[in-house]
């Protein structure tokens, strides 16, 4: 079983993909949130690399007709977890990643500023595997302890702070499943 430890904003146990496309948060001492996605390039395809080159601003937008419509958008996630449950890390938890876009969170808006956004490959209509799961939970209850202040209440879906705009994780995201995995995490 792989141990996952946050070390200078850094999880020891993910492939480090560095991305650009982040900037300093407002406030360092204030992570308080994660929000959970998806994602896949092409869409509904996996394993294709292209996750990752988008976020690094290296997609090859002729590669494939979907690529033009993202197209010069700048966007990044904290961690990606994969379908086999590999981890890669492209912005450190103590900057500000850009994930979250237009949002708001309890009343609070731009949750770039106060949030860590894990991204699954998937879509919102196909279920997530066994090792998304697994690896989710684990790297969630380490984050708890390293940023004390997401607890369970401030674990939420893309589609919780952007309703209007976006959709993921979607109905194929089994919270249920996800808490009880946590639960064993963090001794619940």
């Amino acid at each position: 079983m792989t141990t996952h430890t946050v070390t200078a904003g850094w999880l020891d146990s993910a492939v480090r993909c560095p991305s650009p496309n982040c900037n300093a948060r407002p406030e360092p001492a204030d992570i308080s949130l994660l929000v959970i996605h998806n994602i896949s390039l092409p869409p509904g395809e996996y394993g294709s690399g292209c996750v990752q080159q988008f976020f690094r601003n290296e997609l090859d937008c002729d590669a494939h007709p979907y690529f033009e419509e993202i197209r010069g958008v700048q966007v990044s996630s904290h961690l990606l977890i994969e379908r086999d449950g590999i981890a890669t890390q492209f912005v450190s938890f103590d900057e500000r990643a850009w994930h979250a876009g237009a949002s708001c969170f309890e009343g609070r808006d731009n949750c770039n500023d106060f949030s860590i956004g894990i991204e699954l490959e998937g879509c919102d209509t196909e279920a997530y595997t066994d090792a998304q799961y697994a690896v989710l939970a684990a790297i969630t209850g380490e984050l708890m302890r390293a940023y004390p202040a997401i607890t369970r209440d401030r674990i939420t879906g893309h589609s919780d702070i952007a309703p209007c705009r976006k959709t993921d994780p979607g109905p194929a995201f089994d919270w249920q499943r996800f808490q009880g995995l946590l639960d064993r995490e963090v001794g619940a």
